[in-house]
């Protein structure tokens, strides 16, 4: 089983070359590097040069790279897009998307530049007009690889407080997750604003895991750590999928049609994710090794 695992998704000024060269030892699985809300109008055209020149530079590694370009309605959209067609990156995230057609005319500027097939669409769910069309913006085209919360913008929106619980975004979190999973494209938590609360952090880590996320997007490299191991399978989930694995298969080469593991019936669907599970520890021990 193919896996690509992406638990932790760091913003990197794109406008900042200091940043962009330390993002090159960062232990972040996803490196999204900003050409928009990081980048004051004035630095757009250095920040465009600067994050392409550091891209076709290479030097990150097994750190997966995407581009948030600024809106395809603004002065600069068009030509971030254009300049990165062709750029040896994974993706393109797109702010702000309200609809389908949205992602429809960046793909044809993607193709009007030639662009690979390769290279995918993330879109950041992050207005209310956004959450509600997220099913249609998921699934428009096969580009699209991510949806990626933007929570704060959503919050002030919605007119919620963003409180740990976040109980006035629950909803459209759970909206997103459901139109990632039924397109079969990954979906990313939004920020943690406190660097200083630690604690908050590994809860908001711990929400966003039963939610159904893939990752968490992160705006300090000092949140990486806990981010990655709240992402990761547990020892004890890894150990269970281990068993079930094996049920299974030697159920399968003896003809049986029952499985009990630990006195628990297992069923296909339970080997399908026993198994996403081992692939995804095996995706994280070779990139640590690497």
């Amino acid at each position: 089983m193919a896996v690509n695992p992406r638990r932790s998704v760091l913003y990197m000024p794109g406008s900042n070359a200091r940043a962009l060269e330390k993002a090159r030892s960062l232990d972040a699985d996803v490196l999204i590097l900003d050409l928009e809300d990081a980048v004051a109008p004035a630095q757009k055209q250095l920040a465009r040069e600067q994050v392409l020149a550091a891209v076709n530079a290479g030097g990150y590694g097994r750190r997966e790279l995407v581009v948030r370009v600024n809106g395809f309605d603004t002065e600069w959209g068009r030509k971030d897009i254009e300049a990165f067609a062709n750029a040896p990156i994974s993706a393109l995230c797109l702010p702000k998307v309200e609809s389908a057609a949205e992602i429809h005319a960046v793909v044809q500027v993607l193709q009007q530049a030639g662009a690979s097939a390769d290279l995918k669409l993330w879109a950041m769910a992050e207005t209310p007009r956004g959450i509600l069309a997220v099913n249609e913006i998921a699934g428009a085209h096969p580009r699209m690889d991510g949806i990626v919360l933007g929570t704060s913008d959503l919050a002030k929106d919605l007119r919620v407080p963003h409180t740990p619980q976040r109980l006035g975004m629950l909803i459209s979190l759970g909206m997103c997750v459901l139109a990632a999973r039924a397109h079969g494209i990954d979906v990313f938590d939004g920020v943690h604003l406190d660097l200083d609360d630690e604690a908050g952090l590994l809860l908001a880590c711990e929400q966003g895991v039963e939610l159904g996320f893939d990752g968490k997007t992160l705006i300090h490299p000092k949140q990486i750590a806990a981010t990655n191991t709240a992402f990761s399978p547990s020892s004890e989930a890894l150990a269970r999928a281990e068993k079930i694995q094996a049920a299974w298969q030697e159920a399968e080469a003896e003809g049986k049609g029952v499985v009990l593991v630990d006195g628990r019936l297992v069923e296909a669907l339970h080997v399908e994710e026993a198994v996403r599970l081992l692939a995804i520890a095996q995706q994280i021990a070779a990139k640590d090794a690497g």
